[in-house]
């Protein structure tokens, strides 16, 4: 069998996707089963096993023998002998997701050089390339036979406009390091496009769209003609707007005060300076920071219970209950980037879309957006629509008030049959 295995290694997770390639419609591969591993390193790792065809095995269950990445892809693989009588050797196509590709701007199969060029780039995106890369090793190891194809979510911002992907820094040594604008959830904005291009019936290579992939990691991105010509985050995944740990955009400076010596005021005096190395500067900005930071919870729809979002009417709120501050301060940002966007594309923009967890399950935050961007000519969210989405409405959800407006859509974005779809139609991987 032509099978593909795409895997989504995450922090502390890891999302499996089992699809069967058909030769006759390589753009459609079949979904056989999905699994998904959560809370790896804690107490209580979480197991999910569903295969399409044999709803009797599906497992929700806990797994004490997981204690790494690894061990969760080799858990799997046992799983899926004994549940569905699938033995590996069938698997030909292993698709990884990789968070930052550097200059590779394209999937490529996981070679020695390809391996080390991405291991080189782990500090880029600390929360996954290491993940992934765990996982990229014990797959070689377990499926020797098989090819293992990384899939990047910063190639499909690889034709970004060059003064959009430049920092104002200097050239010499931002071209010989490598300091620009990537960009990153370019697998889930690749979906997006094709989703929301059949949705509304037009090409893809014809679309505008301003895209929000809001989870636990959240960006936006710009999209015009079906190319990506702007987004949030840059160099790494940490700019931009906030997330459960990240801090989003902050002044560059601000860390060096976060971290001073002095306890009570900013200064420059070099004695109560003290050296920050790189890496605590990306720990703070990355692990603890975020709405956890602000209010003890990555569960942002914990925040939105306890937030007092009557204060939203209120521009010029002062509230400062942690939870409230943490949903608008995310609001905020979105906001801002919304306005950017709509003015890059010249306010022809085809529709506003939500993805990603907290995109697709929190009805406040697409309404408060709604209300907000309702001045720019986008159809007012319909309620009822808006409070009623489950995951099997299928793929796009349209949550405006009839055809008047621009677009508001939810969709449930899918990286893994994305990487799926990409490496079936591939010819230079089925020889």
């Amino acid at each position: 069998m032509s099978l593909v295995l795409a895997l989504n290694a995450g922090s502390s997770s890891l999302k499996i996707s089992l699809f069967r390639r058909s030769a006759e419609d390589a753009a459609n591969p079949v979904l056989l089963l999905s699994s998904s591993i959560s809370s790896i390193f804690g107490p209580q790792t979480k197991f999910k096993f569903n295969p399409v065809a044999h709803q009797n095995r599906l497992l929700n269950e806990e797994v004490n023998s997981i204690r790494d990445h690894a061990s969760a892809f080799t858990h799997f693989l046992d799983r899926l002998k004994k549940e569905v009588s699938i033995d590996r050797t069938d698997i030909k196509h292993v698709a990884h997701r990789v968070v930052h590709g550097g200059d590779y701007t394209g999937p490529v199969i996981i070679s020695e050089e390809s391996y080390h060029y991405i291991e080189r780039l782990a500090d880029l995106a600390p929360l996954h390339n290491g993940p992934a890369l765990s996982v990229i090793k014990i797959t070689i190891k377990a499926l020797p036979h098989a090819k293992s194809i990384a899939f990047f979510d910063s190639a499909f911002h690889k034709h970004l406009p060059t003064h959009v992907a430049t920092y104002a820094i200097n050239q010499q040594i931002a071209k010989e390091r490598g300091l620009r604008k990537y960009g990153f959830h370019g697998l889930s904005y690749a979906f997006i496009l094709r989703a929301v291009a059949a949705q509304l019936r037009k090409a893809p290579d014809t679309l505008n769209i301003i895209a929000l992939h809001i989870g636990s990691g959240a960006s936006m991105c710009a999209i015009r003609n079906g190319q990506s010509i702007d987004t949030t985050m840059g160099l790494t995944p940490l700019s931009g707007l906030p997330g459960a740990t990240r801090a989003g955009d902050v002044d560059a400076s601000l860390i060096f005060h976060y971290t001073s010596h002095s306890p009570a005021r900013m200064s420059h005096d070099p004695g109560l300076s003290r050296e920050v190395r790189v890496t605590e500067a990306e720990d703070i900005l990355n692990f603890k920071s975020g709405w956890k930071a602000l209010t003890g919870t990555t569960d942002f729809k914990e925040v939105t219970e306890k937030a007092d979002l009557s204060t939203l009417a209120d521009p010029m709120s002062r509230a400062t209950d942690p939870n409230t501050l943490a949903f608008r301060i995310l609001l905020d940002r979105i906001l801002h980037y919304a306005g950017a966007y709509y003015l890059v594309l010249r306010g022809d923009v085809d529709a506003i879309v939500f993805a990603g967890g907290v995109g697709e399950r929190s009805v406040e935050l697409r309404h408060a957006i709604g209300e907000a961007v309702a001045c720019l000519g986008f159809a007012a969210i319909d309620k009822t629509k808006n409070s009623q989405i489950k995951d099997d409405d299928g793929i796009i959800v349209d949550i405006g008030k009839g055809d008047k407006g621009k677009r508001m859509l939810v969709c449930h974005t899918n990286e893994q049959l994305e990487m799926a779809r990409e490496c079936s139609l591939a010819a230079e991987f089925w020889p």
